[in-house]
């Protein structure tokens, strides 16, 4: 493994073949990668899966999908899917037993769930051409998709048992928005921050630092970008996300879409900013405290 080899966050911004994983030398780690790699496998087709129930469905009846999708990977959801099937089957159960169903597993939203999936079921009288073997396919991809979900559970206990064991988890998931996938993907990617000589660096590594963008002597503007390491941009990016529950967090991202960036552009930005205060804890070994009023 080779390190980062830039001594200047702009090389490393503009120079993406200068960037390599960091070897952190921990045989823990090593461990810790095979169980992050399986659970990135489960996630993948976690989503293949629920991109194949959601098409399924679209298909057959656009009205079911629009209140089933969102819910998609829910267990109530799933369990609607798995023993009734699709619309046939649900309209078939009736609304007692679908309440059943989904009270069983959303002891809160059952009942409103039950009422949106029968409302569903009017809004269309037409049968679509597949309807039937839909009804056959529909139960067999929730429950791979059930079995897909309750493994990564377990791994995830896995890997919190794991972590337990090192030092830096704990400083990490101090942090609002970092919580054990997203320690264990930077503790892959990163380590303890030791090879990095600033947070710029790290940044720039991660891909949410800015690319100046020059043609000879000329400075053609920043624009986002597309290299580094995608597994530790992808972590840092839902971090953040996760972390726009913080009034502190919310207002930065408020304020920059306020600017005129899009979701997406402003949550790099809010990743960055974090990106400064994660290599402060990680280079300081000390938990994340939230800023006063005055440094917000």
């Amino acid at each position: 493994m080779h390190e980062m080899r830039s001594s200047s966050p702009f090389a490393a911004r503009t120079m993406p073949h200068t960037l390599r994983r960091v070897d952190v030398g921990d045989e823990a780690l090593a461990e810790l990668g095979v169980l992050v790699g399986f659970d990135d496998d489960l996630a993948g087709e976690a989503t293949r899966i629920s991109n194949r129930i959601r098409g399924l469905l679209t298909g057959i009846h656009p009205a079911l999908e629009r209140v089933l999708g969102p819910r998609i990977t829910h267990p109530a959801v799933l369990e609607i899917l798995s023993r009734c099937g699709g619309p046939v089957g649900i309209r078939k159960a009736g609304k007692r037993r679908l309440t059943t169903l989904a009270t069983k597993h959303a002891p809160r939203m059952g009942a409103r769930l039950a009422e949106e999936v029968l409302a569903a079921l009017d809004a269309q009288t037409v049968t679509v051409p597949g309807s039937n073997a839909a009804e056959v396919v529909l139960p067999k991809l929730a429950d791979s998709l059930k079995e897909i979900l309750q493994q990564r559970k377990s791994i995830a206990e896995d890997v919190e048992r794991m972590l337990d064991d090192h030092p830096l988890s704990q400083v990490l998931m101090s942090m609002p928005g970092v919580g054990i996938r997203t320690a264990a993907r930077i503790l892959l990617e990163v380590g303890d921050g030791s090879a990095f000589a600033s947070a710029a660096h790290l940044a720039a590594y991660a891909g949410i630092a800015p690319v100046t963008h020059r043609s000879g002597s000329s400075i053609r503007g920043e624009h986002p970008a597309r290299s580094g390491n995608r597994k530790l941009k992808r972590a840092l990016f839902l971090s953040a996300f996760a972390a726009l529950h913080d009034p502190t967090r919310r207002a930065y991202y408020d304020r920059k879409r306020a600017e005129g960036k899009k979701h997406n552009a402003a949550l790099i930005c809010l990743a960055r900013r974090r990106c400064d205060v994660l290599f402060a804890m990680l280079k300081n070994k000390t938990f994340y405290r939230a800023p006063t009023a005055a440094a917000a």
